[in-house]
């Protein structure tokens, strides 16, 4: 949350959090004989791994991160041990404006263009989706709705990956028992996305919702994690063909951005390539219009 006072409440919570985790012998600090107030490194040792003062580093773990460089960023991201999904989540938290595709998307529900829809269609025995900022699934052929869910028969606002995943029982028995992962990474995904739409008012309403609806859903949100999600291993138990592992390609499209293409396969000549197409056969999901 960026507030009306201009700091930035989400960025010094990361900031904290990140420095906690941190132990003086991770950082090659010699162990203080004294009983140490806070947990991790203190602000002055961070500081100085970084290389900047400690007022400097204070402000911006207060939040007020106005006239900070990318170049401070970076060495901070260094100090803190960040993975790169964290130092690029730090950058786009400090610097939005400087992401191509940080400008606000437009709120009227996105127009998939006719090309992308043939290439759904034309995906034959493949699951895909078309995904919006907020996760949304807007688009997808008949094998996406087969393997995950009777996407036109429920509202726009309960198509959202993250809403399925926390608050549909069909959806989250889908998972098994991946379930917990499944959801800790997709709410890790979901803040890279909020750091990188940051003036989305859809995407910012979507999460104060979850966090509302679902009190899973808010103590992963409050932990924290950051991961930018673009290909992962679902273990899905489908309650028509049984077990299933697909492997997931979550695949940003340049003409259509914030819009996501969500394409799933499964190996050649292996049980879960057999059980797609027994899946092909027997469902009567429908493709979203046009697909």
């Amino acid at each position: 949350m960026r507030q009306e006072t201009g700091k930035d409440t989400e960025l010094a919570a990361f900031l904290r959090s990140r420095r906690a985790r941190l132990r003086p012998a991770d950082v090659g600090l010699p162990a203080s004989g004294e009983r140490r107030r806070v947990a991790g490194l203190r602000r002055e040792e961070l500081a100085a791994l970084a290389g900047v003062s400690i007022a400097h580093y204070t402000r911006l773990e207060q939040g007020n991160a106005r006239n900070v460089s990318a170049g401070v960023l970076d060495a901070v991201a260094r100090a803190l041990r960040l993975t790169d999904d964290e130092r690029l989540y730090l950058h786009r938290r400090v610097h939005p404006w400087l992401d191509p595709e940080a400008a606000p998307p437009p709120r009227e529900a996105p127009a998939v263009r006719q090309g992308l829809r043939q290439l759904l269609s034309s995906l034959e025995g493949v699951p895909a989706l078309v995904l919006d900022s907020d996760t949304t699934v807007i688009a997808w052929n008949r094998m996406g709705a087969a393997l995950f869910a009777d996407f036109a028969a429920l509202p726009r606002e309960r198509r959202a990956i993250t809403h399925l995943l926390f608050l549909d029982p069909d959806f989250r028995r889908l998972h098994g028992a991946a379930l917990p992962r499944v959801a800790r990474e997709a709410v890790a995904h979901l803040r890279t996305l909020a750091a990188r739409y940051p003036r989305d008012a859809a995407l910012a309403a979507h999460i104060a919702r979850m966090r509302a609806a679902s009190a899973e859903f808010d103590e992963l949100w409050n932990a924290l994690h950051v991961r930018g999600v673009t290909h992962r291993v679902y273990r899905l138990e489908h309650p028509q063909v049984g077990a299933i592992e697909v492997h997931g390609e979550l695949l940003p499209l340049p003409d259509d951005p914030p819009l996501r293409l969500d394409v799933f396969t499964a190996a050649d000549g292996s049980p879960s390539r057999e059980a797609l197409r027994r899946l092909a056969a027997v469902s009567t999901r429908r493709p979203s219009e046009g697909c």
